[in-house]
Parts: structure tokens; sequence; C-alpha cells
């Protein structure tokens, strides 16, 4: 027990750094677009480069279901290693690139590659974990997520030291190295583990895919997760395109200042809310069923004043603070949602109920990112970015009012 209890945290480990370079790679065009243009003509019209990001994000969107169906139905950690050896390939291959359409294509093999492992990975960490330590896992597992995209950025000084075709080669490498590490040191989560000999040979029946779409959409409670976790994407993904370009507004700085500070603001506040909700929500459960639900939405009733304050505040105490008020409510919104799914969905469907998930959050994302880019032209983005708080009060009303777990884990036959 105490060896299953210390490789529960190993693996947390193993995929914090998958989780890394998940995020680094795909961050990494963004800010090499300028060192990339020179030699790819295309790249200098904006138009071009906003398809490079758009089919990333439908790709990623329309194969996050797919995928967390492929990880409850096969062995998650040769899915993983599969999924991070062929991103990190794709990232290496796009240093060899010459043409838009040759980085176009890549990127969108990159977006089913990475779709593979979010699900897959969230739902391993779940299954090894216990409801006592479960929240505090996902969300160390988060922070991975955040130092990636911030090494994203990165890239760009590398770029311009040695050359954006080196920065990819150099990524991609060691994406393809630590996937082989992973094939001798993470293993699947055994079904024989911590369960009874009845349950075993229940987990080794692999459900259909029918069932599991069947038994999540006759489930009022999916629904209500879907809902709730769908909403706050708008801000989430708000503030991950468009807040730099909202400080250098608000603040009237340039965005060479601007984004830096937005971006790190975000990174380490988020970085202590995943850290500090993961702690309070499985010690909070352990007293109170709810207590996970209590967390995240204390997380989410913080980001309401801070989206009010970035939208109409135009001192740096205002902006600054609403900024690190909202990555620490985000980041303990963050670190509860799968905890929060294991309460109400079993094991063999969670992967698949995250994929759905992560499908309507990316959608959501995609449509947000397309509004706001409007109403910065239009001159009211802090405006619009102050309204969200309305939709994130409905959902943190229908989280509250109607999620009522029964179990800390829960389980079907």
């Amino acid at each position: 027990m105490k060896n299953t209890n210390r490789y529960a945290w190993v693996v947390v480990g193993l995929l914090w750094v998958v989780a890394l370079l998940n995020y680094m790679d795909r961050q990494m065009l963004s800010t090499m677009k300028p060192a990339m243009q020179i030699d790819i003509h295309e790249l200098q019209s904006a138009t071009n480069f906003g398809y490079l990001m758009a089919i990333f994000l439908w790709i990623y969107g329309f194969m996050s279901p797919v995928s967390g169906i492929i990880a409850d139905k096969f062995n998650r950690k040769w899915l993983i290693v599969g999924s991070l050896f062929v991103w990190s390939l794709v990232t290496y291959l796009m240093g060899y690139a010459t043409t838009f359409n040759q980085i176009y294509w890549l990127r969108a093999l990159m977006g089913v590659s990475e779709a593979l492992y979010i699900p897959a990975g969230l739902s391993l960490i779940a299954d090894f974990h216990s409801s006592k330590t479960r929240s505090l896992a996902i969300g160390i597992h988060m922070t991975g997520l955040y130092m990636g995209q911030a090494l994203g950025g990165f890239g760009a000084t590398i770029a311009d030291k040695f050359s954006w075709q080196a920065t990819f080669h150099s990524f991609g490498i060691v994406g393809v190295v630590y996937a082989f590490v992973l094939v001798f040191f993470l293993r699947e989560k055994k079904a024989s583990e911590n369960v009874s000999m009845d349950d075993e040979i229940k987990m080794k029946v692999k459900p259909s895919i029918f069932k599991g779409f069947a038994i999540l959409f006759t489930n009022i409670s999916f629904w209500i997760i879907l809902f709730y976790f769908a909403v706050p994407s708008l801000p989430g993904w708000a503030a991950k395109n468009w807040l730099p370009t909202l400080f250098a507004q608000n603040l009237d700085i340039p965005m060479a200042t601007a984004g830096p500070l937005s971006t790190i603001t975000i990174a380490f506040s988020s970085f202590v809310g995943v850290i500090f909700g993961g702690i309070l929500s499985d010690r909070w459960v352990q007293k109170n069923i709810k207590g996970r639900i209590y967390t995240s939405a204390i997380g989410l009733a913080l980001t309401i004043p801070s989206l009010l304050f970035l939208g109409f505040g135009h001192s740096l105490f205002h902006v600054l603070g609403a900024a690190l008020c909202f990555g620490l409510g985000f980041g303990m919104f963050d670190a509860n949602n799968m905890p929060i799914l294991c309460q109400f969905v079993s094991s063999k469907y969670r992967a698949t109920a995250y994929g759905l998930m992560n499908m309507t959050g990316v959608f959501f994302g995609a449509f947000i990112t397309d509004l706001l880019g409007k109403s910065s032209d239009a001159g009211h983005l802090g405006q619009d970015f102050a309204m969200l708080a309305g939709i994130v009060c409905i959902a943190l009303f229908v989280q509250l009012y109607f999620l009522r777990p029964v179990v800390n884990d829960f389980a079907d036959a």
C-alpha cells in the first residue's frame, strides 16, 4: 500500500513534465511569428497566422471527446507515450518547414496528438489518487500547464539568439527523449489495486462507446458540470488571449510591457490558486461531501469582481490586483474540475466525460476570442470583459444549487 501511495505521486511528477511540454510546444508558434515570417512570407499576413491558430483549436476541440473515448477503452500509458512522441516529432519537423502549407498541416497534426493527452493524463492521476489527495494531485499537474505556457514565451528569445528552426528542433528532441523515459517509468493503474475481486472483474469489461455516451448524457449532474465548466471557459480564454491588450489599453502602456506583466501575473496567481485550492478541497471534502463544490465555487466567486475591475479599472493597483485575484480564483476552479467529476461519473467513463468537457471549453474559447477581437476593434474591450462577470454569476448559482454529490468516488456496475 505504501509503495502504491508513493507511486501515485511519481505519476504526478512524470505527467507534470508532459503537461509542461504539451503547453510549451503549442505556445511557441505564437511567440516566434516575427522570426518565422522572414523565411515564410505568408506568415506576414495576420489572417494566415490566424488560420494556424484556428486549425489547432478546432481539431483539438473535435478530437477531445474522441481521445476521451480512446483513453477509457485502451491502455493510458501507451496513449500518453504515443501522444507525446507524435507531437514532439511534429515540433521537431516544424523546424524543417519551408512553406505555409507545411506549417499548417503540421499544426493540424499537433492538434490531434495533443488532444489525446489531457483526458488520459487526468483520469490516470484521478485513478491513482484517493479523495484525500485527488485535488492536490490534479492541481500540481495543472501547474505544469501554466509553466509550459510561460516557458513557451521564451521561444522567441531562443529564436533570436539562434534560429526559429533550431528552437523547434531543440524542444522537439526533448519531448521525443522524454517519451522513452515514460516507457520505463510510467505504468497504467491495475484493476486489482485497492478493489475487490468482483470489482476487478467488472473493470476488465471495457464499456461500449454508445453505452458510455448514454450513461453520461442521461446523467443530469454531468450536464450541470458541462455547463459550469464551459461558462468559466469564456473569461478563462479571454484572459489567455486578450489580457495583454486589455492591460495596454486600460493602463496606457506599450504592449512590450503589458504582455509580460499580464502573463506573469496570471501564471503566478494561478499557480498559487491550484495548490491552495487542491489542499483546501482535499481537506474540506473529508468533513463535508460538498467540499470540492464549495472550493470550486469560492474560486469562481473570486473571478466575478476581478472581471469587473479588469474591465473598468484604469490604475495599476486595480488592474494588477484584479488579475492576481482572477488567477487565484481560476486556479482554485481548475484544480477541482476532474475531482468533482469523480463524484458523479464512474472511472470507466471519466476520460470520455473530460474529453467532452474539454471540447466544450475549447469551442467556447474560440467563440469568445473572436468576439473580443471585434470588441477590441470597436473600442469597448474593457466593457465586454466586465460583462463576462454576469454569466459567471449564473454558472456559480447553478453549481451551488444543483450539484449535490452523495459520494467522494462514484462507481457503478
